[in-house]
């Protein structure tokens, strides 16, 4: 590792720019099952604190970069993304993760959308939407396979536009549609024989299947239906008790 690379003061908390700074290390210089800087030279090489550090690496141990071994200490974990639920997009929960994202463009198309979009995105019979299909990948292993469809009034002209980044961008940018709500269900299925192709896996592997409506304000924007791999991404959550 770096030993110049220091942590500053800032907007940022330290913590969470050493966070950062590791995950691209982990990324970059270390393979899965690889021993993990102790505590103490982490300290070392960015002059923070341990409570710093351990903050940070708390973060990635829950992101499942890391893994700690009682006894033996920290290592690199297997590579399976494990995302936090949120609200962001897939290239940005993946370069969190410390992974490389990158998305094929399968199909773009202005069509009558199928009626689960055309019920999310309040349209009446005559309604007309985007449908972009798209390949997700992270550090070149094949992710999730994304259905979206967007209402044609709303976002005219979409096909325009290089939908292989972050749509989420363009609806803010070019639309003035920035997405801060989303309604989301997952459930597990087996992948049918076009899933499986697209993600490298078996027909009837397990996978995550996502079903959400992202929506600006009070306006639905986006329905999207994610089909994940099983064996490559995982959730994570973090529940408090609440009292009625």
């Amino acid at each position: 590792m770096n030993g110049e690379v220091r942590i500053g003061d800032g907007v940022v908390p330290k913590h969470e720019q050493l966070r950062t700074l590791l995950a691209e290390t982990i990324a970059r210089d270390f393979a899965p099952g690889d021993a993990f800087p102790s505590e103490r030279r982490l300290c070392l090489d960015h002059g923070v604190s341990r409570v710093t550090v351990r903050a940070a690496v708390g973060e990635l141990e829950r992101d499942g970069l890391l893994t700690r071994v009682r006894g033996k200490g920290t290592y690199v974990a297997a590579r399976t993304a494990r995302s936090r639920l949120h609200l962001a997009s897939f290239h940005d929960d993946m370069r969190r993760l410390g992974l490389t994202p990158t998305t094929v463009v399968l199909e773009v198309a202005l069509t009558t959308g199928p009626p689960e979009a055309v019920r999310a995105l309040g349209q009446g019979p005559d309604g007309r939407c985007w449908h972009l299909r798209r390949l997700r990948v992270a550090d070149g292993v094949p992710m999730s396979i994304d259905d979206a469809w967007y209402d044609a009034e709303q976002v005219p002209d979409l096909d325009v536009h290089d939908l292989s980044g972050s749509v989420y961008g363009i609806l803010q940018e070019h639309y003035r549609l920035p997405i801060d709500r989303a309604e989301q269900t997952v459930a597990a299925q087996q992948a049918d024989e076009a899933s499986a192709v697209l993600l490298g896996i078996p027909a009837g592997h397990p996978i995550l299947v996502f079903d959400r409506t992202s929506s600006s304000g009070d306006r639905p924007v986006e329905y999207t239906v994610s089909r994940y791999r099983g064996d490559r991404y995982e959730l994570h959550m973090s529940l408090d008790r609440s009292w009625a």
